[in-house]
């Protein structure tokens, strides 16, 4: 499970602010219910509209991106609107003691919301993060499960000092689906920094099927079931058949329309870990 700080646990259990702003003077949307995180935040603004004398959220998402919103709402009341778009994602973080890299992108979901909320307000050029909502594109799409730009991903880059595509998928789930988009966020990684994205963990030579099937069996424990807790889901091994992995989704997971793509991270992640000739068959179990 995450190593969470005990502030994580406070916003998590007592979150603040939560509800939403009758006659809110501006509304930021973001993120989906297909993708597993969807915030939706409310801005009230003094008689001056210079100043938030209030913030409420509703969001449907893990504890991480409770606790993020919550977070976020305090943060952002008593100051004015350029002040609170100079708030970052790690600041968020850091107000409540630090978040686990793998659940980073919670925090800039809340930087997403609140910079939407105020292009909405001011009637200027809304920021695109994700194709559930008809925002105008901050470039091309990189990512086309999650609906992220490459405008989006090259600031999420620049802003946290990302080296690794396994990184740019903690914080913006970039990649975390079908895995389609890594060469691409590798290429965006070296434009940013200026340097060759680091190598990422590599996978072992030849194989016996024994050790094969022991190495599937930890990485799913270790690497990508920790993933799937984390947002109240899970998935159990059914078989190993050579090269092909079953599996059957639990918890949150079974029966999401977005299983599809979790299916398609599960196979990648065997594939970048233990073989690329693994395949995974979800099935009913």
């Amino acid at each position: 499970m995450w190593d969470y700080t005990d502030k994580v646990k406070e916003h998590f259990l007592n979150p603040r602010n939560v509800g939403e702003i009758e006659n809110a003077d501006a509304v930021g949307e973001v993120g989906s219910l297909a993708c597993g995180d969807a915030l939706k935040l409310f801005i009230k603004l003094d008689d001056n509209k210079e100043r938030i004398v209030d913030a409420k959220f509703q969001t449907f998402g893990c504890g991480s991106a409770i606790a993020s919103s919550s977070a976020l709402t305090e943060m952002i009341k008593g100051k004015t609107l350029d002040e609170a778009l100079d708030v970052t994602n790690k600041e968020i973080a850091d107000f409540l003691g630090g978040l686990p890299e793998e659940k980073m992108h919670c925090s800039v979901m809340g930087q997403e919301a609140l910079e939407v909320a105020i292009a909405k307000y001011r009637g200027g050029p809304v920021p695109s993060h994700d194709h559930g909502h008809d925002h105008e594109q901050e470039g091309e799409i990189v990512c086309k499960c999650f609906g992220l730009t490459d405008g989006f991903l090259r600031k999420v880059i620049a802003s946290n000092k990302l080296h690794t595509a396994e990184q740019v998928t903690h914080f913006t789930k970039a990649g975390g689906a079908c895995g389609g988009c890594i060469p691409k966020i590798k290429e965006l990684i070296a434009e940013v920094l200026g340097e060759q994205a680091k190598d990422e963990p590599r996978k072992p030579g030849k194989l016996t099927n024994l050790r094969k099937m022991q190495l599937i069996q930890e990485t799913l424990e270790k690497e990508i079931r920790p993933l799937l807790w984390a947002d109240g889901g899970d998935l159990e091994l059914v078989d190993i058949a050579g090269a092909n992995v079953q599996i059957a989704f639990r918890k949150a997971c079974a029966g999401c329309v977005s299983s599809g793509y979790t299916a398609k991270f599960v196979e990648q992640k065997l594939k970048d870990l233990v073989s690329d000739d693994i395949t995974v068959e979800e099935v009913e179990g």
